[in-house]
């Protein structure tokens, strides 16, 4: 108890309400890119993760991703209604920090990674489906990949570096989207219909939500209010100013305009992808980071459209392809001008990238396959999608009995 550091403590709380932040953020961010008719549907997707996961994480999701190791593949029972975990004395995780601040901050990571998910099957997904895979994921997929990297398990003891969510949170659930877009299947009349972005402030305050929020996720994995913290919160805002100038350039390239919604996905892809790296490298390296994740999620986009997969608002392109970069550039560019911020010791980067590469391949495999289990099992019990007359009407109506814009359809 006596290493418990009150300045740490309110950082990792404050931090923990800056990624809650994110969640409602992503809401406006994917309410935005929607059709008005299912606007309030997709921001419930969000707001109601909040709801499943919060509890889930408190009765049974901390315990099986940061209990007691398990053979190196899940946590133990032993933190089961938070039993055993103080609100005073620091846990085995954090050493400067109650063991229950840890606990909330880690909840906040789980909360929005299947809110990510949500955007690859918008205005066709039951909610009732839409609850039970929440659960399902939540406890099947991330609970176990967080144990791995960060809980005491096999890829964290492998030497897979992930600072602050690339593997676990991002391409986690990038992959669960992309099994999502082909077992779902397409929207009604994909591709024969405009189906654009119906309120583009709501993208644009959505980003810069994440944007604000995304300190609190990166800057606070650091779990101290100290020089890595500080690094944390440069390379992510340099990444994602990168990002974003590399996918207005290449829309205005393209397209021949600077597009509104390509800044907001840009800046985005920016902040996943320098997330993994976020305490190991650099503010120069975050730059290279930033460009590559606007040119190479800015390309995925386009080939996921080419393949006619309808992962609606470009889950795989941003959270897939520009983690799975910023995973290989951790191990490119780890301890370039971090600016004393802390000792690495001696690195091997072509060691490291290798060890990278391995922590990539299992984050494909684990979250695309389980993914597919889990929606192919409700798929053939309860059902996944809605009939057309109510995808049709749009599942503001149909599900939820409210309308974002009454007496309108657009």
């Amino acid at each position: 108890m006596d290493l418990v550091n009150s300045g740490d403590t309110a950082w990792v709380l404050a931090s923990s309400a800056l990624v809650l932040l994110m969640t409602p953020g992503l809401a406006f961010f994917y309410g935005g890119l929607v059709r008005s008719k299912s606007v309030v549907g997709v921001i419930m997707h969000s707001f109601m993760a909040m709801g499943i996961v919060g509890v889930v994480w408190v009765l049974w999701g901390y315990s099986l991703a940061f209990g007691p190791d398990w053979g190196s593949f899940i946590g133990k029972l032993d933190y089961v209604g938070l039993r055993n975990v103080s609100a005073v004395e620091a846990g085995p995780w954090a050493d400067t920090i109650p063991h229950m601040t840890f606990v909330i901050f880690q909840g906040m990571f789980a909360i929005i990674t299947p809110a990510l998910i949500t955007g690859a099957f918008v205005e066709r997904m039951k909610f009732s489906a839409y609850i039970i895979f929440t659960i399902a994921w939540v406890t099947i997929v991330y609970a176990p990949m967080a144990h791995w990297v960060w809980g005491g398990g096999w890829l964290g003891g492998f030497g897979v570096m992930d600072f602050a969510g690339g593997a676990v949170v991002h391409m986690n659930s990038g992959l669960a989207a992309l099994a999502a877009a082909i077992i779902v299947g397409r929207r009604l009349r994909h591709g024969q219909e405009p189906m654009d972005s119906h309120n583009v402030p709501f993208v644009i305050l959505g980003a810069s939500l994440l944007w604000f929020g995304w300190f609190g996720f990166n800057a606070g994995s650091a779990l101290t209010a100290g020089g890595s913290a500080s690094l944390a919160f440069m390379v992510t805002n340099t990444a994602a100013a990168a990002a974003a100038l590399t996918w207005v350039g290449l829309s205005w390239h393209f397209s021949g305009k600077p597009s509104a919604v390509g800044a907001a996905a840009g800046a985005v892809a920016g902040l996943v992808a320098i997330t993994p790296a976020a305490g190991f490298v650099g503010p120069m390296p975050a730059i290279v980071i930033g460009m590559g994740a606007g040119a190479f999620c800015f390309g995925a986009m386009f080939l996921i459209r080419r393949l006619r997969i309808d992962d609606s608002l470009d889950v795989f392109a941003v959270h897939g392809i520009g983690g799975t970069w910023g995973a290989l550039a951790t191990g490119i560019f780890v301890a370039v001008g971090t600016a004393g911020a802390f000792d690495l010791g001696d690195i091997d980067r072509l060691e490291q990238v290798g060890k990278q590469i391995v922590g990539i391949a299992v984050t494909w495999g684990w979250s695309f396959t389980l993914t597919a289990a889990i929606l192919l099992a409700i798929k053939y019990t309860i059902g996944l999608r809605v009939d057309e007359p109510m995808e049709e009407q749009g599942l503001d109506i149909g599900i939820h009995g409210d309308e974002a814009y009454p007496g309108t359809f657009r």
